[in-house]
């Protein structure tokens, strides 16, 4: 699929703050905060969104729409709790997204966000380039107070082509269909740094490669350009032209790599959703490639 063809996956502030100022007739536009933190980071983003929010945003709770009975962290929902979700945040069939959130890099957990809308059939999605961090830079107008969005109806269907499973990733141990990228930073990848969550020792895959997730955002906080990208995924031995799979530490910072990938007109990376703590807590030692502890049992 040639780039012109995919829905723009970036908007820049000053597009955002046009649209909020004269909105278009046929296409209603829902800004989305997407903010999340590690639990161990203590922030309550919820709060902070009530503080200071861009007007008109509502707020997209990645933990909440996910799904509940599994033992791994924020799964994709079934379609049904999907729809639900984004039909009570006022996403319509026809309404525009564009996704935030105020991570101090620019966007950390939006794209997880765009993502799922992706996977769920919706395709008007964008992420607003800079996030919060880059929208503040410009001094444009805040909001603050609960959001009242009006409900809608929203109707969702899971595409399976956008998830990988724990058995797809066994089986490319041996098969090598396609590449796998880590978003993670370097130390954890490589078992030198510990993983946030209780339990769950680091380290990667077994012929993983790792690009870290903020290697895809310039100093400023924007996203680089497809070609800084092309050449970031090159320099990493990475092959756009062949099938390409992302993973993080819990599904969230590996949809960068699906961000980066779409911007290279590269519009169909799949994401390993249970991601590390999955891998960890299921994969035989020998599977667990660590400069640290690893695995014994």
């Amino acid at each position: 699929m040639a780039a012109t063809q995919l829905f723009r996956a970036l908007v820049s502030a000053q597009w955002v703050a046009e649209a909020l100022r004269a909105p278009q007739a046929g296409r209603p536009l829902q800004l989305l905060d997407a903010s999340w933190y590690l639990a161990k980071l203590g922030r309550d983003t919820r709060r902070e969104f009530e503080d200071r929010h861009i007007p008109g945003a509502t707020f997209f709770d990645i933990d909440h729409c996910s799904d509940h009975t599994s033992p791994y962290d924020h799964m994709l929902p079934s379609a049904e709790h999907f729809a639900e979700y984004a039909g009570r945040l006022g996403v319509g069939a026809t309404t525009h997204v564009v996704v935030y959130d105020t991570s101090d890099q620019g966007l950390y957990s939006a794209p997880r966000v765009w993502w799922m809308f992706r996977a769920f059939g919706h395709h008007a999605v964008s992420l607003l380039d800079g996030g919060l961090r880059h929208w503040l830079h410009l001094n444009l107008p805040l909001s603050s107070g609960k959001s009242r969005p009006v409900p809608t109806e929203f109707s969702a269907r899971l595409d399976p082509t956008f998830i990988k499973t724990y058995e797809d990733i066994k089986d490319n141990l041996e098969s090598h269909r396609f590449q796998v990228v880590d978003a993670r930073a370097a130390g954890r990848f490589r078992g030198t740094d510990p993983e946030p969550r209780d339990g769950i020792e680091p380290g990667h895959i077994p012929g993983t490669v790792n690009i870290p997730f903020t290697e895809f955002l310039t100093e400023e906080g924007l996203e680089k350009s497809p070609e800084e990208i092309r050449h970031l995924f090159q320099e990493r031995k990475v092959d756009l032209s062949q099938p390409l799979v992302a993973t993080c530490g819990s599904g969230v910072t590996a949809c960068h790599v699906v961000l980066g990938a779409y911007l290279c007109g590269k519009p169909d990376v799949p994401v390993y959703d249970g991601s590390w703590v999955e891998w960890y807590m299921r994969a035989q030692p020998e599977n667990i490639i660590s400069e640290g502890r690893g695995k014994t049992h």
